[in-house]
This record gives structure tokens, C-alpha cells and sequence, in this order.
């Protein structure tokens, strides 16, 4: 017997910014289909990134946000903000628009109910503090609320166990859940944002792949033709083939549908 579908998705970048964009995301996720047309279940599951939100709540705060290379460097007061933030404010925004459109959501972190353990990174050159990296996702939980037709919508904080939150990168939780889940799926995991995919110039939206392959990947990576701020999604994304992940898409997430459909976005091969 076929296993059921799952949908990793994640949704980050700057349209967690803008309200349009993520209203109409938030409508095509709700709208999904249940089932395939020969009566496979069809289940979904949301992994939100922050935005500027931290960032803005930080500056009001008077907690100043501090990046390198793009990477949110998370002190004991940055812990608070991003806790705030992202597991309470815009973590129970999505849940409540999704209830509105008629998707029983249920927001996570890692912490709640154990869904993920993590670790402190620990890093010689640069100490990012309070920021985790996973080791164990609670696959017994996320099927039980998956299979009774909830939709987790999880934040990007995890806990090591210890009494200490971690502020976790939201596509390396999309990537471990979705090769944890997939002994009991089918799974698909989307990273969506506002881009229309993997683009070999930025400045042209419309130059993007429709599919790519490992070694196409290390040759476009090696002539510096990617974006450098794909690279990390890229190789996440590749690493949850290897590891038994059925398909990754990357696409705008306004074209969620098209992108499910492989009309629109890139299609990452093995």
C-alpha cells in the first residue's frame, strides 16, 4: 500500500514581510487537496521563517540586532525577543489565519512536546550563542497530530533539553523533518519564498531553473552562478534527497499549486 503524502513546506524570505503575499500563500496552503484522485491521504505541514520582525521588535526593545554573514547572532536578550516573536506573535498569526481559512492548525516549537531536540552550536571562530542545531526529531508526535488532520505550523526555535530555548534555522528544520517523517510519508519538501526559484541571475527573475541535478549544482556553485544566499538552502536540499526525501521544490510561494504541480519553480533531482 502506497504511503500517504506529506508537504514540508516552508515559507520565509521577505514575504513573511508583506501581508498581500501572505495572505495569498496562506489561502493556497489551506486549499491543498486532502487526497490524491486515487484516494491516497494527503497531509501538510508549515515551517516558518522570522523576517524583520525580530528585528524590529528588538530595536523597540532596545535589543539591537546583531548578523553576520546574514546569521542572527542570539545573546540571552535576542533569545527573548526571537521567543517572542517567533513562537508567540507571528508563530499565532499564521495559526489564527489559518483558522480563519478553514485549516485546523496547531503552532509549535521544538520544545512543545518535545518535537525537537537540539544543541548548542558550538563554533572556534564565531559563537552565534544561543543558537541550535538538531538532533532528534519526535516523529511518534508529529504523526499523531499529523494523521488526525492537524496542520503544525512550527517556529524555528528548538530546546536542548536543559531548560534552554535555541533559536534554530527554519531550512534545516523544513530538511530534518521532512527525512525524519519520511519513513511514515511519502514527503515533499517545498522551501517557498518570493523569488520564482533557483535563479542564475538576480537580476533577471526569469532566469530560473526549472530542475537541477547534484553535479549541475556544484559546477553552477564552483563558477559562482548561484546567489550565494541559496547556497545553505541548496545544500539542505540535497541532503534530504541522499537521506530519502521524495522531491524538494523551490519556488515562489504565490505559486504554491504550480510549484506542487511542477509548473512552476525548480525541481531538485537526484
Amino acid at each position: 500500500m502506497d504511503k500517504p503524502l506529506l508537504y514540508i513546506i516552508k515559507v520565509g524570505g521577505h514575504l513573511i514581510d508583506d501581508p498581500t503575499g501572505l495572505d495569498n500563500f496562506l489561502e493556497l496552503f489551506a486549499t491543498l487537496p486532502k487526497s490524491t484522485n486515487s484516494g491516497i491521504p494527503v497531509y501538510k505541514l508549515l515551517v516558518h521563517g522570522g523576517g524583520k520582525m525580530a528585528t524590529q521588535v528588538g530595536q523597540q526593545l532596545g535589543v539591537p540586532a546583531q548578523l553576520i554573514d546574514g546569521r542572527r547572532i542570539t545573546d540571552t536578550e535576542t533569545l527573548k525577543v526571537v521567543t517572542m516573536v517567533y513562537g508567540g506573535l507571528l508563530n499565532k498569526q499564521l495559526v489564527a489565519q489559518l483558522q480563519q481559512l478553514g485549516c485546523n492548525a496547531l503552532g509549535l516549537t521544538g520544545a512543545d512536546g518535545n518535537s525537537l531536540l537540539a544543541h548548542k552550536r558550538t563554533n572556534a571562530e564565531i559563537d552565534y550563542g544561543w543558537v541550535g542545531d538538531i538532533d532528534q526529531v519526535n516523529t511518534a508526535l508529529f504523526n499523531l497530530l499529523i494523521t488526525a488532520g492537524l496542520a503544525p505550523v512550527v517556529a524555528p526555535l528548538t530546546h536542548d533539553g536543559r531548560g534552554h530555548l535555541l533559536n534554530t534555522n527554519a531550512d534545516t528544520m523544513a530538511q530534518e523533518l521532512a527525512v525524519a517523517l519520511s519513513g511514515s510519508f511519502t514527503t515533499s519538501l517545498l522551501f517557498t519564498f518570493e523569488k520564482e526559484g533557483v535563479l542564475t541571475d538576480l537580476a533577471q527573475p526569469d532566469s530560473v531553473l526549472s530542475s537541477i541535478d547534484a553535479k549541475a549544482y556544484q559546477h553552477l556553485k564552483s563558477t559562482g552562478s548561484i546567489f550565494a544566499g541559496m547556497i545553505p538552502k541548496l545544500d539542505n536540499a540535497f541532503k534530504a534527497l541522499e537521506k530519502g526525501v521524495s522531491r524538494v521544490l523551490i519556488g515562489k510561494a504565490e505559486k504554491l499549486h504550480d510549484l506542487i504541480q511542477g509548473k512552476a519553480g525548480t525541481t531538485l533531482v537526484k
